[in-house]
C-alpha cells in the first residue's frame, strides 16, 4: 500500500517554517490504518514482545494496536506530571530547549522484550529518551519502529545501535 498518499503536508504548523506531516488522513481510513498496523508488525524482528512502549501522544494511537496484535502489554511514556504512580524521568535536548519524558517504574520488568513505537522519527530526541528509560528499568529493546521517518534530520543516528524500522521515509 502507498502509505505516503495518506499523509497530508501542513505548511507552517505548529509554527512558521515547519512542514508538518499529518497522519490523520491515514487514521481516518480503516483500510490504510489496518494495513499500516499490519505492516508495522511485519517489519518487526522475529521473536516475542512483552511490552510496547508508546510516546505521548501520537505513539498512543498505534502502540496499543500493536500491543494487542503482539499479545503484549502497552506502556505509555508521557510528559511530566501526567502519570499517576511513581515514575522515572529522562530529560533530553530539543533544538532550543529541553523536554522531559516519564514512565511508570513498574511499567517495564527486568528482561522484558520491548518494542518502542512513535508516529514520527525526526531528530531522535524523544526516541533516545524512551530508550534510556526502558534500559534504566532493565528492559531489552528489540526494535524502535515509526510510521514516518524524516531521514534528513538524522534521528536514526541518535538511537544507534537499536534496530530502527519505519514505513514511510522522507
Amino acid at each position: 500500500m502507498d502509505f505516503k498518499s495518506y499523509i497530508r503536508d501542513m505548511s507552517d504548523f505548529p509554527k512558521p517554517g515547519i512542514l508538518f506531516k499529518d497522519i490523520t488522513p491515514l487514521l481516518q481510513n480503516y483500510v490504510a490504518l489496518n494495513s499500516a498496523a499490519n505492516a508495522l508488525i511485519e517489519n518487526l524482528k522475529k521473536g516475542s514482545i512483552d511490552k510496547v512502549v508508546g510516546m505521548e501522544s501520537r505513539g498512543f494511537i498505534f502502540g496499543p494496536m500493536l500491543a494487542d496484535r503482539l499479545e503484549a502489554g502497552f506502556v505509555p511514556v508521557r510528559k511530566p506530571g501526567k502519570l499517576p504512580s511513581k515514575t522515572l524521568s529522562e530529560t533530553y535536548d530539543l533544538e532550543y530547549a529541553t523536554d522531559t519524558l516519564e514512565i511508570h517504574v513498574d511499567g517495564i520488568s527486568k528482561g522484558d522484550r520491548v518494542l518502542i513505537h512513535d508516529d514520527v522519527l525526526a531528530t531522535g530526541g524523544t526516541a533516545l529518551a524512551a530508550t534510556k528509560l526502558v534500559e534504566k528499568l532493565g528492559g531489552n529493546i528489540v526494535q524502535c519502529n515509526f510510521l514516518i521517518e524524516l531521514s534528513f534530520l538524522n534521528g536514526r543516528e541518535k538511537i544507534k545501535p537499536f534496530e530502527v524500522k519505519s514505513l514511510i521515509t522522507y
